[in-house]
C-alpha cells in the first residue's frame, strides 16, 4: 500500500484529460488544482477520494524510463471500466482485463499506458461474484 505517489509529466493538460477518464470508474477525481505561484513553481494536480490526495501530478520533465502504478477496484466491473475509459481517452493497451494467475488466483487486472509511457493497471483482488 503506498500514502501518495507523485509522478512528472511533460503536459498536464493532457495527462488531466487521460487520468479524468480512466479513473473515473474507480470513483478517483481531481481533489487538488494548484496552479503556478510564488510558492508552486509548476502546475500541480491531485487525485483522491474524499479529502484524500495520493496520486499526485506535476507539470515537469518526466523520469527517465516509465513507471509502474495499480490503483486498487472494488470490482471486477470497476476493472473493466478502467480499461475502457483509459482506451477511450488515448490510452495503449499493454494488457486486457482478465484474470492473472501468476500474481494470485483471484488477481483480475487491466493494464494500459498512459501518454508519458508509464504502465497504469486497475486491480480487483477479490473472486467474482
Amino acid at each position: 500500500m503506498f500514502d501518495h505517489i507523485s509522478l512528472r509529466v511533460k503536459d498536464l493538460h493532457r495527462s488531466r484529460a487521460f487520468f479524468d477518464r480512466a479513473l473515473a470508474p474507480l470513483e478517483v477525481k481531481v481533489i487538488v488544482d494548484m496552479p503556478v505561484s510564488a510558492k508552486n513553481p509548476v502546475p500541480v494536480l491531485a487525485y483522491g477520494e474524499g479529502l484524500r490526495a495520493y496520486f499526485w501530478l506535476a507539470q515537469a520533465d518526466p523520469v527517465s524510463g516509465p513507471l509502474h502504478i495499480s490503483f486498487a477496484a472494488e470490482t471486477r466491473a470497476q476493472v473493466d471500466a478502467f480499461y475502457e475509459a483509459a482506451i477511450a481517452a488515448g490510452g495503449k493497451d499493454n494488457g486486457r482485463p482478465g484474470v492473472r494467475p501468476h500474481y494470485g488466483p483471484t488477481y483480475y487486472g487491466a493494464f494500459v499506458i498512459d501518454p508519458d509511457g508509464h504502465n497504469i493497471e486497475a486491480v480487483c483482488r477479490r473472486a467474482e461474484n
